[in-house]
């Protein structure tokens, strides 16, 4: 690796090669660092040829020598170099300054200015990655600082203050220091002579901020009173922030409170001068830094007065309609994070409302159903915890106002509300109950209501269980959830089953299957339901796999259930029922094993079967032969996931397995997806084997078109393999090309030449005479005329009308179904082919044009013998 990199350093030293070709060689040094100069010698060496590359450069080549100090720095650093404090970091850090404080760029020209930006930068990185590496050149930086008009000085600020940042860290973690070292640090006499001390960059006291926890955390240095150097630095610096841009500003006063922080001896009040810009900015980075401060600082710097206007002014920033909705979130988010000045709690992250907050200021921020999703829920969260805490959890109008705007959201999901709409309603309903499910009025009839929401719209299974799930997760000590599921029991099995459709069916599968996991619930009615709804309908000669899965996961459930001793018969009749009559053999064949263990092993062994993989339970011998022998039974119980595509449909012709892990499959059945709505939705199909030595089966997909447009097909297969496991993959996408779509005039077969010419020539007046019914369009390409008769012969032939006897050339005419015609007209004139067309559905055109392109192509045409001029 070594040797590659010399030889690329060694064509950058030819200086004969072009700018961008130099910049280009240095890209993967910049990208990929690690890889090149894995080791420390590696990166020291190649610094060093760097470096020679430099000062090679001619002054006028200022964009390659900024891309070389990228790259120099970019080694150094992941080299370790810079962390070791080698030779050749050292010597950079020397090139680097000599940079920044060559100030011949005064004189009009920017390039200097923008390689001196970049030393800067870099100098700024190799401080951040290895902190102290510059705390013996304090004194240099603020000369560099106050001598610099141009904008070079937000730079060298912003490295300054870092620096500063790490030395007075580094001082307060060695014992005995105390001012007469940080005055030598800031530029005493024997600063010069100091040895470099060392940080460890991993540290997070070194890289995280030290204002964010509790102020009792942040290490301290004993200077005493005597800190006019600091102090000096720290009010210059001050003074010049106004001139930055607010996040320079931001990231320069973050580092000045830490300074602060960690040095006693200079008071809080020296931002005293700085306190009434911040409070009145309008800008994000100052307004968070000032929170910052008053973290760090509270009531030493900030009065009582301040505290009160700095929590208004975030109110009426929470929703100001001229900022933008993350502008507003965030300030919402410092209300519940606000830093008191004498704070009751002390945790790090805990939410809590400042004192100061009253209903009546909060007030203005009530949730209303014209929010959008976000600020809603952040206002609701709000709103709650101001309730909560002023005790209105007992029917206060606060807590009336919520349940009503919950009211409203169900309403709006109720008359067909978005999906959106449809989230921001549950998740609403979740803060509710964390923080009042134990209002027993309002809770219970939230789950009455969520109940006669889920009988009108089944569809919203995922949701209400997701409700139920959560809810359960977060409140382990409430029974709201478990008494949900009991309801929404209830619901699907009391109500008529007269209009019970699949899709419903589904989805109440899925509800009952969760009610069943709960102990308190009692699984009769499910059981009762399944037998009256699969036994007295033609459901269960159905050949649906997914919905007698479905039915199967709830026996699981009831197998596992607490009660099963007074459950034997109807779940038997149930299991019983599906392995005798359902349409399905891998249902049958599931549904016989759980009747099998049903009646064959006691419940606890029946559990140890069900649940001991799930659990990591280790099966002992001390089990029946039965359990011995059925080591896999939990595996083969359940659909497993097949980390790549195994199956995969094509066109008629050999079509092998792609894995050889599977060399023969059973009961495979295929679901496909649609990702439009230009087609009807295709059935599900079944394919009884298939053998890697065997051809394989051609099957036949009949696609119904809406709109006659290509789309993609996803497809996915459920098959059992030869071990008996059942395995579900996901399949290549199928394509579906807009040629695919075409069918022949659709007249009878005995119909003459003639009279399908005559059905093109009546149909091609209809489209002149009717323009705004018929769209009419040209395409044109130079064919030669037995490159055309080729063309027409491989692609057009099945829809072709006539021949070239007639004067204007040949007719064509495709039918795509359901109501959709192409006319073509194809001509020549000199040395010109034309493609004249006319469509009932205008929509076409873009895909008639892109088939004609494509069939008239380069790589088409040279298929066919010939290679096309020109198209257009």
């Amino acid at each position: 690796e070594l040797t590659l990199i010399l030889k690329v350093f060694l064509a950058l030293v030819l200086l004969t090669l072009s700018g961008s070709l130099q910049v280009l060689l240095l890209v993967p040094l910049c990208e990929h660092p690690f890889l090149l100069c894995s080791s420390e010698s590696a990166g020291e060496e190649t610094a060093l040829d760097l470096m020679s590359v430099f000062l090679q450069c001619p002054p006028r080549s200022q964009q390659f020598r900024c891309h070389l100090l990228v790259a120099l720095t970019s080694v150094l650093i992941c080299s370790s170099c810079a962390g070791s404090r080698s030779r050749a970091s050292l010597d950079f850090l020397d090139l680097l300054l000599q940079v920044a404080q060559d100030t011949s760029d005064h004189h009009g020209d920017s390039s200097p200015l923008c390689l001196r930006n970049t030393a800067a930068e870099c100098l700024r990185e190799m401080e951040a990655s290895c902190p102290g590496l510059l705390s013996q050149r304090l004194e240099l930086l603020g000369g560099l600082r106050q001598q610099e008009t141009s904008r070079l000085h937000q730079a060298y600020a912003g490295l300054q203050v870092l620096v500063l940042r790490n030395a007075v860290l580094h001082l307060t973690k060695e014992s005995g220091a105390g001012a007469a070292q940080l005055k030598a640090l800031l530029g005493g006499p024997s600063c010069a002579d100091q040895d470099v001390f060392q940080m460890d960059a991993n540290d997070p006291a070194v890289q995280a901020s030290l204002v964010l926890g509790p102020m009792g955390r942040v290490p301290t240095l004993p200077t005493g009173p005597d800190c006019k150097e600091l102090r000096s630095i720290l009010s210059s610096l001050l003074e010049e922030s106004y001139l930055l841009s607010p996040l320079c500003q931001a990231a320069l006063l973050h580092r000045l409170i830490e300074v602060v922080a960690m040095a006693p001896g200079i008071p809080p009040a020296i931002f005293r001068a700085q306190l009434l810009r911040l409070l009145g900015t309008n800008q994000v980075a100052l307004l968070h830094v000032t929170l910052l401060m008053k973290c760090a600082f509270t009531d030493s710097l900030f009065s009582a007065e301040d505290e009160a206007f700095l929590l208004k002014r975030l109110l009426v920033l929470s929703q100001h309609p001229v900022l933008s909705a993350s502008e507003r979130l965030f300030y919402m988010d410092c209300i519940l994070h606000f830093p008191e000045n004498r704070p009751i709690s002390c945790g790090d992250s805990d939410e809590a409302l400042p004192v100061l907050l009253t209903p009546q200021l909060a007030s203005i921020l009530l949730p209303t159903v014209l929010n959008d999703s976000a600020t809603l829920l952040a206002r609701l969260h709000l709103q709650a915890l101001v309730f909560l805490e002023d005790g209105e959890e007992e029917g206060g109008g606060g807590l009336a106002y919520i349940y009503d705007l919950l009211g409203a959201l169900l309403h709006m999901v109720d008359r067909g509300g978005s999906r959106d709409l449809v989230v921001t309603f549950f998740r609403a309903a979740f803060l509710f109950l964390l923080y009042f499910h134990h209002v027993e009025r309002y809770s219970a009839r939230l789950s009455q209501q969520l109940c006669q929401l889920y009988l009108q719209h089944p569809l919203l299974a995922p949701h209400i269980l997701n409700l139920a799930d959560r809810t359960q997760d977060h409140l382990p000590e409430s029974d709201w959830a478990v008494g949900l599921l009991q309801g929404l029991q209830r619901a699907i099995t009391g109500a008529p089953g007269g209009q019970l459709t699949l899709p419903d069916l589904s989805c109440h599968l899925k509800v009952l299957s969760r009610a069943a996991e709960e102990g308190n619930i009692s699984p009769c009615s499910t059981l009762r339901f399944l037998s009256a709804v699969f036994t007295s309908s033609l459901l269960c000669s159905g050949s649906n796999w997914c919905l007698g899965n479905g039915v199967l996961g709830v026996c699981r459930r009831v197998l596992l259930h607490p009660s099963l001793d007074s459950l034997f018969g109807p779940l038997a009749d149930v299991l019983l029922h599906l392995a005798c009559n359902y349409g399905d053999s891998d249902i049958q064949d599931h549904a016989r094993l759980y009747f099998s263990l049903l009646t064959t092993l006691s419940r606890e062994k029946l559990s140890a079967v069900l649940q001991g993989a799930a659990e990591g339970q280790v099966k002992k011998r001390a089990l029946s032969c039965v359990m011995a022998e059925s080591e896999g039974l939990t595996n083969a119980l359940s659909v497993h996931q097949t980390d790549r595509a195994v199956l995969r449909l094509t066109e008629a012709g050999p079509g092998p397995l792609q894995e050889p892990l599977f060399e023969q499959l059973f009961s495979i059945r295929l679901h496909f997806r649609l990702t439009d709505h230009h087609y009807h939705p295709l059935p599900d199909a079944s394919v009884p084997l298939l053998h890697r030595q065997r051809p394989p089966p051609e099957l036949t997909l009949t696609l119904q078109p809406r709109r006659p447009h290509p789309t993609t097909i996803r497809v996915a297969a459920i098959f059992t393999a030869k071990d008996g496991l059942t395995w579900h993959s996901d399949m290549p996408d199928l394509h579906v090309a807009f040629q695919q779509t075409f069918l022949p005039l659709p007249v009878p077969s005995t119909w003459s030449r003639a009279s399908r010419v005559a059905v093109f020539e009546a149909l091609w007046e209809e489209a002149e005479s009717e323009a705004g019914v018929w769209a009419v369009s040209l395409f044109c390409c130079q064919l030669g005329e037995a490159h055309l008769k080729a063309l027409l012969q491989t692609h057009f032939l099945p829809f072709l009308l006539s021949d070239s006897s007639l004067e204007d050339g040949f007719r064509v005419l495709w039918f795509l179904p359901p109501r959709s015609h192409v006319l073509l007209k194809i001509s020549r004139e000199d040395d010109a082919t034309l493609f004249k067309m006319a469509t009932d559905d205008r929509q076409l055109l873009p895909h008639i044009n892109d088939y004609l392109l494509e069939v008239t192509s380069t790589a088409a045409i040279r298929q066919l013998g010939s290679e096309p001029e020109h198209r257009s």
